[in-house]
């Protein structure tokens, strides 16, 4: 039996339910021409959403990403350092003291997974610091995600690929040169690190990575070219966050900054968060507070499934794949 098969024969009601109807739901926006923006908050590279989020790619189901600086930079390391994560799966049992020990590891505990900090972290410092400086050297800015693309292409890290590539979702990006917006790119490992480059000296100016103000421009130029009455912009959220506080706000920003009234709505929306529905906090809020906000419409299609992203996004992934 297809996972798709399965799905709707067992997927019934509740929480199962509304993951059939926002995967259907997907599936009618790209069918009506519409384009989907998939943003990516927490932990999810390095929980390997990329097994299934790069098969999207290959396959035009999304068009645009807006993901965390931790979630750009973890895909990277899952790649070329796989074979030195730790799993633990008594996380939760875990001890000040057992915490400390990882410490001194140089193992960085994610939930029930350790990123080692030398075979990851460090050796891709190494690869982006001579990117960041040669760019620096001749003047050029460039994005977050575009150094990456830059070291993905170059081939500079194929020989230490420990995982098949084709589970890399930001190597089938940069393949793809899809667009992509990382909001709040300065928290993350890589982020601090250019900061101390910068402090240290290695690269003079701050702004050879270019800031989230530019990907909000950036963002507001893609959407007002690929929005169009009979081509919506449909918008799915896995967690909350940054990821997905910063790009839905490019439509308000431009009906009431910019004072275009001829941009549509977002088209479609669904969220994946196991967040408790709250109006007082942004991840929590159900879909329809954002109505008040400028976001979606009155008749935008709307889901929220109250569950873990890491077991629901694959499955919806799944059906709008027709596996």
């Amino acid at each position: 039996m297809k996972i798709t098969e399965f799905l709707k024969h067992n997927f019934r009601h509740f929480n199962a339910a509304a993951l059939i109807d926002a995967a259907e739901g997907y599936k009618t926006h790209l069918d009506n021409n519409g384009k989907m923006m998939v943003t990516l908050a927490g932990a999810m590279s390095t929980a390997e959403l990329g097994i299934s989020l790069a098969e999207m790619i290959r396959q035009d189901k999304i068009q645009i990403i807006s993901c965390t600086g931790a979630n750009l930079e973890e895909d990277v390391f899952n790649l070329v350092a796989h074979d030195y994560y730790e799993r633990i799966p008594n996380y939760r049992e875990l001890s000040p003291e057992q915490e400390q020990d990882l410490l001194s590891r140089h193992m960085n505990r994610v939930t029930d997974t350790c990123i080692p900090e030398m075979e990851a972290m460090r050796r891709i410092e190494n690869v982006i610091l001579e990117e960041w400086v040669k760019a620096d050297k001749a003047g050029e800015c460039y994005f977050p995600h575009e150094f990456f693309y830059k070291i993905l292409l170059s081939g500079k890290l194929d020989a230490s690929f420990q995982i098949d590539p084709k589970n890399s979702w930001l190597l089938e990006a940069a393949k793809k040169n899809l667009p992509m917006i990382v909001p709040g790119w300065e928290d993350s490992t890589l982020g601090n690190m250019f900061a101390g480059h910068v402090i240290a000296g290695d690269v003079k100016n701050v702004h050879t990575v270019r800031t989230g103000i530019e990907y909000m421009i950036f963002l507001a130029e893609w959407y007002t070219q690929n929005a169009k009455d009979e081509s919506t912009i449909g918008f799915f959220q896995i967690g909350g966050g940054i990821a997905g506080d910063f790009p839905i706000c490019v439509v308000p920003m431009l009906h009431q900054d910019l004072q275009r009234d001829n941009v549509p709505l977002w088209g479609y929306f669904c969220q994946i968060s196991d967040s408790t529905t709250s109006y007082g906090s942004y991840s929590g809020a159900v879909p329809n507070e954002k109505i008040t906000w400028g976001k979606l419409g009155l008749n935008t299609p709307k889901y929220i499934i109250e569950s873990d992203a890491t077991i629901v996004a694959p499955l919806i992934f799944a059906i709008v794949l027709d596996q």
